[in-house]
């Protein structure tokens, strides 16, 4: 695939990313709501907004300058960083009560693989094995 195709596709989920970073600093209740919570009160709201705010600014970040420089490293950042955060979803189904968030669940699933494999995909590939 060619290079700046696949630095374009690996780019695309900075895009989802970024919008919800956006969405936590101009219009904090809507960003909330979009991710089935309501805006929290005092203290709760200073670490909602500067927590998921600064999440998905990271993931965003660590997502364009990834794809941007072809470094597989920081896609593979951004990808661990969704990854777990469905892993914890599940925590908190299976250990604390919540609802299954299934379709968030699925989106952070498909965009981490994604990532994995546009990071697979711009690693450097070696010239010859270490055997030779």
């Amino acid at each position: 695939m060619n290079q700046k195709v696949l630095q374009i596709v690996a780019a695309i989920p900075g895009l989802l990313m970024l919008n919800n970073a956006i969405g936590f600093i101009a219009n904090p209740e809507g960003a909330a709501a979009s991710l089935g919570m309501p805006l929290l009160e005092g203290m709760a709201l200073s670490t909602q907004i500067g927590d998921l705010g600064a999440f998905f600014l990271c993931s965003a970040s660590f997502i364009f300058y990834g794809a941007y420089k072809s470094n597989p490293t920081l896609l593979s950042a951004a990808a661990s960083m969704l990854g777990f955060a469905a892993i914890m979803r599940l925590v908190a189904w299976g250990f604390h009560g919540a609802d299954l968030a299934t379709v968030f669940i699925t989106v952070e699933v498909v965009i981490t693989v994604w990532l994995v494999v546009c990071a697979y995909l711009l690693a450097p590939k070696s010239l010859g094995s270490a055997t030779e």
